[in-house]
């Protein structure tokens, strides 16, 4: 069935699945968006690059998790593919993306870069004293790494590592023992750099000159199969099923069960082959039928297959002039000078907008826990922490002063599943206490809480936030993060921590919504009551900002929510499920989405509820898995001052955005809004980084665009 109009869409059944736009579809869309930046020729030359290497590592994960998911469930039950016709469809939409993303690197990226001294040299590039460097180079430092395998019964074909580069090669003439083998795999080993910096001195080109690992070995192939004629080759990439399973009823010990799955994660089933460009067709199908991976699943390059192994050149230090202008965070004033965090937070809450401003407080705040001798206890939640953190060295250190320290490490974060284990094992030898949440379900909530003896007893100190306890992270993505030491909030966190250590149905809690239990029926009750407000002929406003929305009931409440009158404006990066704009339907509701420098990844929720101005913060998107699958929270802001500070620079200013804004249309495409007429461009993370930056005010208030809080305002295109 397809919808050709609007009227249509409205006219369906509320059980249609055509009320919603497809999820894979949806997070290429993004795919797309974030290429557009790639394209875009106002973007320093460098950042451009960075944004082609994002769009191969997002593809990377599309393959590794949403379409090994979908086959999973094929061989799970047997018969035809489930969403066959959407697996065909990505596979397209991927398809047209990669060839933008090919045309772009060799078209414009590249040839750009060599006119402004960065030089990707391929072999007909080299000069003569290049070449003889790197013909030294193989010699000395590839070759003896390389291991061919001639395949024959005694040779089999190699087990092939995810991700990892590889080369086909096709021989003619006869082996060693005067046998026909006509074909050989070869791994590159990972311990090789996959970029090479050639010697300044031997180019005749001014700047830097760089070759590939691929390049290297392509051009000395002939070296590696004496008496043999190489008749043709391709380096190839298999992507596998990333995702890790571990029975978690029947483990004891859920660490060691994943440290033993860890390994087998490089070896899951395939789901995706890309080959060079060159490669003939008889290789590439022996290769499918090795992995039994299905043609339409075979991706063509015409280039590096790995193509985010060229990250190293926009991190090189080659150009600076061809990045972004460095940016410096600002750091909120009332913390300048102030002789400790707790003397500040016993005033006052602390708002911290990320990355707009530093990460440093929340490193402070744990650390200066760690060392205060009235501290008696630490608590704090771990998703992706990263591989090296201050915040958890202060917490080792503060387990091995002897004060009570509890970190709820969640084990199956997804790719730092290695990371945390190395933490918690860390942990524990200090002599903290560690756990790993609930099973079945991942601990996702930001959550920090310091008990601490003062002269009128214990009191409690709470970090919460949106994002993730990562300083490197947080120097790139957008999150909102607060410091307080308010009663009702941090004896909700206790609360928490209570229930993810003992496994005990939470107490009710007091302002702070919780996953699995209460998130996503508070969420809809929300929307719900301004649809109410909005049927008894008042103002409703109803503005959230987050990373996916694909929860068909929080779709439905927000379409009735629409129906009745409310205006909705949504502001999802990725995913979205939603169709915005249909009468009947959807016709209150528009959705955006920013993609820009700094990675947009703040959850916020405003409900207007008759200028009561509900304002929450929290870890979870609006998707199932955010909202029944793990744990999850969302915490109010009360204090008026801050409230407008949420409103203003986590929603508002994204609601003003005509450079790095998108939206999306009931058919799931997105088209850029721009400036038009006389009206001047206007980028939100620009306007952040002036306003809160280091040199900017510390409150990023602008008088010209402050509304209050009461954003029902009439609309502007």
């Amino acid at each position: 069935m397809k919808l050709k109009t609007d009227e249509a869409l409205a006219a369906l059944p509320p059980d249609s699945p055509h009320l919603f736009l497809n999820r894979e579809l949806s997070l290429l869309e993004f795919n797309r968006r974030v290429l557009e930046n790639a394209e875009d020729p106002s973007v320093p030359l460098l950042e451009r690059l960075r944004f082609l290497t994002i769009v191969s590592s997002n593809l990377d994960e599309f393959f590794e998790v949403r379409v090994a998911s979908l086959l999973a469930q094929h061989q799970a039950h047997g018969g035809p593919e489930p969403g066959q016709a959407d697996l065909d469809g990505a596979a397209d939409e991927c398809r047209q993306i990669i060839a933008r993303q090919y045309a772009l690197l060799n078209d414009q990226i590249l040839p750009q870069l060599s006119a402004n001294g960065i030089h990707l040299l391929r072999r007909s590039d080299r000069n003569a004293a290049q070449k003889a460097w790197v013909k030294q180079y193989f010699d000395k430092e590839v070759r003896p790494l390389l291991t061919p395998v001639g395949l024959d019964p005694a040779h089999p074909f190699p087990r092939v590592i995810n991700k990892s580069l590889n080369f086909i090669v096709e021989l003619a003439g006869k082996d060693a023992f005067g046998r026909g083998t006509g074909i050989a795999i070869m791994k590159a080993p990972r311990v090789l750099p996959r970029l090479i910096r050639l010697p300044d001195e031997l180019s005749d080109k001014p700047g830097a000159s760089f070759c590939l690992l691929t390049s290297v070995i392509q051009a000395h192939m002939a070296d590696l199969f004496t008496g043999r004629e190489v008749v043709s080759y391709s380096q190839f990439r298999v992507t596998r099923n990333s995702d890790l399973w571990v029975d978690e009823e029947e483990v004891k010990n859920l660490r060691q069960a994943l440290q033993s799955e860890l390994h087998s994660r490089n070896y899951g089933f395939a789901v995706r082959l890309e080959v060079a460009r060159g490669c003939p067709k008889h290789l590439a199908d022996f290769l499918l039928d090795q992995f039994s991976i299905d043609r339409s699943r075979l991706f063509t390059v015409d280039g590096p297959v790995n193509m985010g192994r060229l990250l190293e050149i926009a991190n090189s230090n080659a150009r600076p002039d061809l990045k972004f202008t460095p940016y410096s965070p600002g750091f909120p004033a009332k913390l300048v000078n102030a002789h400790d965090t707790f003397s500040v937070l016993r005033k006052q809450d602390i708002l911290l907008h990320h990355p707009y401003q530093s990460f440093q407080p929340v490193i402070d705040f744990v650390r200066c826990a760690a060392a205060d001798p009235n501290v008696v206890a630490i608590k704090q939640t771990i998703y992706r922490a990263g591989s090296n953190s201050e915040l958890m060295d202060s917490l080792i250190n503060a387990a091995l002063r002897g004060k009570e320290v509890t970190v709820i490490v969640e084990l199956m974060a997804r790719f730092d599943e290695e990371a945390n284990i190395n933490w918690a094992e860390r942990l524990e030898e200090a002599g903290a206490q560690v756990v790993y949440g609930v099973v079945g379900l991942k601990t996702h909530a930001k959550m920090a809480l310091v008990l601490r003896r003062e002269p009128d007893g214990l009191r409690r100190y709470a970090h919460l936030g949106t994002g993730n306890y990562n300083p490197t992270t947080a120097r790139f993505y957008t999150d909102f993060g607060l410091l307080t030491s308010d009663e009702e909030l941090t004896a909700d966190v206790n609360e928490v921590f209570i229930h993810l250590t003992s496994m005990t149905r939470p107490t009710q809690l007091s302002a702070m919504w919780l996953a699995p239990f209460t998130l996503q029926k508070e969420i809809v009750k929300a929307i719900r009551q301004e649809a109410a407000i909005a049927r008894e002929g008042k103002p409703a406003r109803i503005i959230a900002k987050m990373n996916s929305l694909t929860d068909e009931s929080v779709i439905r409440a927000l379409y009735e929510a629409s129906a009745d009158g409310v205006r909705i404006d949504l502001i999802v990066r990725g995913a979205c499920s939603l169709r915005p704009g249909v009468p009947g339907l959807s016709e209150n509701i528009r959705v955006r989405s920013i993609v820009g420098r700094f990675l947009e990844h703040t959850r916020v929720y405003y409900f207007r509820n008759n200028l009561k101005n509900d304002i929450y913060l929290g870890s979870a998107d609006w998707m199932n898995r955010n909202l029944f699958r793990r744990v999850e929270v969302a915490f109010p802001v009360r204090s008026p001052a801050l409230k407008k500070r949420v409103l203003r620079e986590g929603l508002q200013v994204y609601l003003k955005d005509n450079v790095n804004a998108w939206e999306l249309g009931s058919d799931g495409r997105y088209k850029r809004r721009k400036a038009r007429g006389s009206q001047a461009a206007f980028s939100a993370q620009q306007f952040l980084m002036e306003t809160l930056g280091a040199q900017g005010s510390p409150h990023g208030h602008n008088k010209e665009n402050d509304h209050g809080t009461d954003p029902v305002a009439p609309r502007r295109g």
